[in-house]
């Protein structure tokens, strides 16, 4: 049965970067509120050693979000799951979040796209040929999975990339 992403796109006031994901996790409880909330992936608490702050709420999530003018996005608008998995592998039947996502490129300057895995960037360098064709200067960036199936690094390292690459605040 196909599933429809719960969330959308979130697109702060002035937006320089974007970090694209590829479909959200099963949405297993009503906690389940934004972007990375299945318990056991690490994108937040990764998030959180790297600024110093809490991101509890979905509030705090936006607001940092908003500070670093980055946009957040899955490329997968809806999709089906074989063995009822949140492997991206085990992901068919996708449709992509096309409109949506070129609308962020055509209404703001982005500087840097910031791919969630290798899965995403995949997924983007395939279905949005156009927008790398137009938008030649975009820095792509692939950070590593936050997902804890992603074991041949440790989370500390994944934070020490995390740090590395992404955006500081202002």
């Amino acid at each position: 049965m196909a599933e429809t992403h719960p969330f959308g796109v979130f697109v702060p006031p002035i937006t320089n970067y974007f970090f694209l994901g590829s479909f959200t996790g099963k949405v297993e409880d009503t906690s389940y509120d934004w972007f990375y909330s299945n318990k056991r992936n690490q994108f937040w608490s990764i998030m959180e050693i790297v600024y110093g702050i809490d991101l509890s709420t979905k509030v705090k999530k936006q607001y940092l979000f908003t500070e670093l003018r980055m946009a957040i996005a899955d490329i997968i608008i809806s999709c089906e799951r074989k063995a009822n998995s949140n492997l991206d592998m085990n992901l068919t039947n996708m449709v992509f979040n096309t409109e949506a996502i070129n609308k962020v490129f055509q209404r703001n300057k982005i500087k840097s796209i910031y791919f969630s895995s290798r899965f995403a960037e995949k997924l983007f360098r395939k279905a949005f040929k156009d927008v790398m064709i137009q938008y030649q200067n975009i820095e792509l960036i692939t950070l590593p999975s936050p997902s804890p199936r992603y074991a041949s690094m440790s989370k500390q390292e994944k934070v020490a990339r995390y740090t590395e690459l992404l955006p500081k605040l202002n």
